[in-house]
């Protein structure tokens, strides 16, 4: 493997994660224990947000989404579309069953919809409409009874775009507000909301940490750290579109990996050119720049198969493929959060608009989990019921057997009994008969 470009050399962190870590934990206990009045203040010094009430009403939020120009309401409703049409199919794919497993045995599964989940749409650069499809709408498919959605204002003003897209997507509650103040509200509840049960969607390192911090008291979807794109390319992908789709990606902070693994070098140099040509007059510059200059990597492998495997290490959440034979990576590769095949397909569009969900495993996570669907909404749970005293006789016998290699007694004996009532065996350890 030839490197031509890597990120730069390692800055160490780990006092500026020990700072975020301690603010966060003072924050939630100040919310745990204050309340609004705690959540207010904590508005007011990071958001200068201080309104009569945070959760917006219905009036209030239709003259809202009355300010939105109707191209852009069409354009969200188009979005949410693709989004619950895909997430209709993927709960059409989760199915119940019962089976009868001995004579008179049954044993079932069925999908509960969690009952109330906080959905967080960041805003802090930009206003991420986006981010209502994905955690609000795909809630709402799996059949949430309540969704507590929390976004903050941008410069002391109200998004109108996200709060339309919250709105349109079904939110149950609409709240202006963000940060940890907002995370702490979701998961601890205060006098005026109750908390949830599960909160899903991305956000800073600060609302990263809260959910860190949080979980076990409540639910999440996931733990995302700043988006990553990997582009995989061949002699056949075209250099200034590889540059386009890995500085699409950039522009979300100044921490976002950006990596071309690719089996040509004259494609790489090139591709690199065009980066440096098309970098300077970005309007998200300021991101873009540090991002690509941080954080980018471009690597040349010795052959496709090479290049499959570093995907694989790498195990990041968009992988872009555009080689001769796209489709020949859902074979290969085993380690993506999402992948986009071929020329047509841009991450962008799975960010904003195709409808799969873009809440995705960063950091490696893409190892062993999956992002944000419509299964994450629904608890699986399991039945069980016996109607043949036989069967249950038999389940007895060996549960008694099987507990007491444990030393488990009490499991023992509560098998025993129901063995002993078919067959009128006597039990050793009690006098009832």
């Amino acid at each position: 493997m030839l490197t031509l470009k890597d990120r730069s050399a390692a800055v160490d962190r780990s006092a500026e994660a020990a700072a975020v870590t301690a603010t966060v934990a003072r924050m939630l206990a100040d919310i745990e224990t204050g309340g609004d009045a705690a959540v207010r203040a904590y508005s007011e010094k990071l958001d200068s947000w201080s309104p009569p009430s945070f959760r917006l009403g219905d009036e209030e939020i239709e003259r809202i989404v009355a300010t939105v120009p109707e191209q852009a309401l069409a354009d969200i409703r188009f979005a949410q579309a693709q989004v619950r049409g895909f997430a209709e199919r993927q709960l059409a794919s989760m199915h119940e069953f019962e089976i009868e497993t001995l004579p008179g045995v049954r044993l079932g599964q069925k999908h509960l919809p969690i009952a109330s989940v906080g959905a967080y749409i960041p805003g802090g650069r930009y206003p991420l409409t986006a981010s209502a499809h994905m955690t609000i709408v795909t809630a709402k498919v799996a059949g949430v009874e309540r969704v507590v959605a929390c976004t903050p204002p941008i410069r002391g003003e109200i998004p109108a775009a996200t709060i339309a897209a919250m709105s349109l997507a079904g939110a149950d509650e609409i709240h202006l507000l963000g940060g940890v103040q907002a995370i702490g509200t979701l998961a601890l509840g205060t006098e005026t909301v109750a908390p949830v049960d599960l909160i899903a969607g991305p956000g800073n390192a600060y609302v990263a940490e809260a959910k860190k911090q949080l979980y076990g008291r409540v639910g999440l979807d996931l733990f995302a750290g700043p988006t990553e794109i990997l582009v995989l390319a061949d002699e056949t992908a075209d250099p200034f579109t590889v540059a386009v789709d890995l500085l699409s990606q950039a522009e979300h902070g100044p921490d976002s990996p950006a990596v071309l693994i690719t089996t040509i070098e004259a494609l790489a140099r090139a591709a690199m050119a065009h980066i440096e040509e098309i970098l300077p007059g970005m309007p998200t510059k300021d991101m873009a720049e540090p991002a690509w200059r941080d954080h980018g990597e471009v690597h040349v492998a010795g052959s496709l198969e090479e290049a499959y495997a570093l995907v694989d290490e790498r195990a990041f959440e968009h992988v872009e493929v555009l080689t001769a034979d796209p489709r020949a990576a859902l074979a290969r590769l085993r380690n993506y959060g999402s992948l986009f095949l071929g020329s047509l397909t841009t991450v962008s569009y799975g960010d904003k608009v195709i409808g799969t969900n873009h809440v995705l495993p960063t950091r490696g996570a893409a190892r062993y989990t999956g992002g944000l669907w419509v299964g994450k909404y629904l608890k699986t749970v399991t039945y069980q019921e016996i109607t043949d005293p036989a069967s249950s006789a038999l389940l007895g016998e060996v549960c008694g057997r099987a507990s007491r290699v444990e030393l488990f007694e009490g499991h023992a004996r509560s098998g025993d009994i129901r063995w002993a009532a078919h067959t009128g065996a006597s039990l050793p350890w009690t006098d009832r008969v």
